[in-house]
């Protein structure tokens, strides 16, 4: 075990986390090990985590100490943050700085920090096809993650930035089909006729285990990922197909989601816009046969929808 090159996880109780925790956890011949970082030691993911065997370490973003102890002696580090925890973009920034120095501190070869891309590349802030968020933003957790990148390079920390995109999990937790009161099943969403990139949270983790896989390789680079590229039709068709009656697929305008009313609806609705007007910039990011080199038991859409076909269950 002594040989064995330790991998601390930030968020390991969580999905994209605990997708890269169980991954090592069912490898225990691949050389890694894993180092679970957790507010809470004594949870109930926390305590299966441990009974697996990961090394299962208190730890706070907000407390950058915490995090140089909890990194102490790791070969490599999984950074994520959780910006639907506070939805402040402020507070996002000064967690990913907080990991940022503790890793630089730690002497961690390898860091992979889960980020999205700068929205505001594609539309200004004067531009007006989408509200300006917080005065600063177009889409606030894409933007702050980007920003928090230049971070990791200026603290000197060998860094892969890994690009994620969409949860199908969305899909189960409020963003999914819902029955119509003439009994019809609709699957809502603001992506015009685009393809939306998607994928299973649990293969973000698997993924990251692919990059630390290959040793240093990928560090300094940018990996960009998804499981699948899919139109809002194409979505409603696998629901159609796996629930085993008619999905059909409703095209939602943007300033509706904008003004839905529930929290950061603007963003959501910003978001959306976002994926659906620069679909073919952000999907071709997304090379599915490169990510699934680093990840060969990627999901497709369907694969999912089957193995989470009860979370739809009575809509």
């Amino acid at each position: 075990m002594s040989e064995q090159k330790t991998i601390a996880v930030v968020g390991a109780t969580g999905q994209q986390g605990g997708g890269l925790a169980h991954a090592i956890l069912a490898e225990p011949e691949s050389g890694f090990r894993v180092r679970a970082l957790t507010r809470d030691t004594d949870s109930r993911r926390a305590r299966e985590l441990a009974r697996l065997g990961a090394e299962v370490v208190e730890a706070d973003l907000d407390d950058e100490a915490s995090l140089a102890k909890a990194f102490d002696g790791a070969y490599g580090a999984y950074l994520v943050t959780n910006f639907w925890e506070h939805m402040s973009p402020e507070r996002e920034y000064e967690q990913a700085g907080n990991m940022a120095r503790a890793t630089a501190r730690a002497g961690v070869q390898h860091a992979v920090w889960s980020t999205l891309e700068d929205t505001r590349d594609a539309v200004p802030l004067d531009d007006d096809r989408m509200p300006t968020l917080l005065g600063r933003y177009k889409v606030p957790h894409f933007d702050v993650k980007a920003e928090a990148n230049s971070l990791f390079t200026a603290a000197g920390v060998p860094t892969t930035f890994l690009q994620t995109t969409f949860y199908w999990d969305g899909l189960a937790s409020g963003m999914g089909p819902k029955r119509q009161e003439d009994g019809s099943v609709v699957l809502a969403l603001a992506m015009a006729d685009a393809k939306l990139a998607g994928i299973a949270a649990e293969d973000i983790g698997r993924t990251a285990f692919g990059i630390f896989k290959r040793g240093r390789e990928l560090v300094g680079e940018t990996v960009s990922i998804a499981g699948e590229h899919l139109t809002g039709e194409e979505y409603a068709a696998a629901f159609t197909e796996v629930l085993g009656e008619p999905v059909q697929y409703s095209p939602v305008p943007f300033d509706g989601l904008r003004a839905a009313g529930f929290p950061a609806a603007e963003e959501i609705g910003n978001m959306f816009q976002y994926y659906a007007e620069f679909d073919d910039e952000f999907t071709g990011r997304r090379d599915l046969a490169a990510v699934r080199a680093l990840n060969p038991r990627l999901k497709t859409f369907k694969t999912w929808l089957q193995e989470n076909k009860e979370a739809f269950v009575g809509i």
